[in-house]
């Protein structure tokens, strides 16, 4: 395993971040402190480039035509005419679009920011007329969810099991071959790069975080140290040579209203030219 350099602040004063995405030339993501949606550029340049729902929990990612869509008690697609169309996707929390444009959307049903019995949650998938199937349940506290270039295998963060778990996915939408992809990790937001490593986290530390690579199967590849916890990461730049990790300080649940006034959290990045053997 290559410990990879620490990494330099793009951007920071920011309240609670999460959803990292790659997307037309910037990083955009959820600022759930603020509710909106940001983008910034290699620069530091950000811009506000769209409302996101109240409250923590929602993530973003797009439509095959470039319509933005939103998570949260409402599953939302931003027309560029300013309109909107919605699906209750009630305890939506992660998103990924399909190549072929369904939506898969995972979440649960228990009050987490409440203090409630943690429960099994699930993965919806939301096809282009509307409808909405479920297609995996017993998913224990689901997160970050990335899909393979080809949408043949989705993989999914089981934050509460500290794994990731892979699921093939059929011609119709379905999702089978359940399996797990790596065990031991405490996966939040996760990544998949150029050479099918997914870059996830280890579980909360105090004063500091942890995003490992690792493939399908478990090998640690490479690992990257945060002064504060990392919530989410994507990779993206010229050549998919950029990491970019998503770090909030992290004391707990009922912590979350002194977090936010604190306004600590910030957008960090990690050069991976060098990385060998993607």
């Amino acid at each position: 395993m290559e410990l990879l350099p620490a990494p330099r602040t793009l951007l920071d004063g920011l309240t609670m971040v999460e959803s990292a995405r790659w997307h037309d030339g910037r990083l955009w993501f959820a600022h759930w402190g603020a509710g909106e949606v940001v983008a910034v550029d290699l620069d530091g340049n950000a811009e506000v480039v769209a409302p996101g729902p109240d409250g923590l929990g929602w993530s973003i990612d797009w439509l095959p035509d470039g319509r933005l869509i939103t998570t949260g008690p409402e599953t939302t697609v931003h027309h560029g005419d300013g309109t909107r169309s919605t699906w209750s996707t009630q305890g939506g929390n992660e998103v990924v679009v399909h190549p072929d444009g369904q939506v898969y959307v995972n979440g649960f049903d228990f009050d987490f920011l409440g203090g409630g019995v943690p429960e099994p949650g699930w993965i919806r998938r939301i096809d282009p007329d509307g409808t909405v199937t479920g297609v995996a349940d017993d998913i224990h506290f689901p997160n970050g969810m990335v899909l393979t270039p080809d949408g043949s295998t989705l993989v999914v963060a089981e934050s509460m099991a500290r794994r990731l778990t892979a699921f093939d996915v059929g011609a119709d939408g379905s999702l089978g071959g359940r399996r797990v992809w790596a065990d031991g990790l405490g996966p939040d937001g996760i990544c998949l790069d150029a050479g099918l490593g997914v870059w996830a986290q280890m579980p909360f530390e105090p004063g500091g975080g942890v995003c490992l690579r690792v493939r399908d199967g478990g090998e640690i590849t490479h690992r990257v140290e945060t002064q504060l916890s990392c919530f989410s990461c994507a990779v993206g730049g010229p050549g998919g040579r950029t990491l970019f990790l998503l770090c909030n300080e992290f004391e707990g649940v009922d912590r979350v209203e002194a977090m936010l006034a604190r306004k600590s959290a910030r957008v960090e990045v990690v050069d991976l030219s060098d990385i060998s053997g993607r």
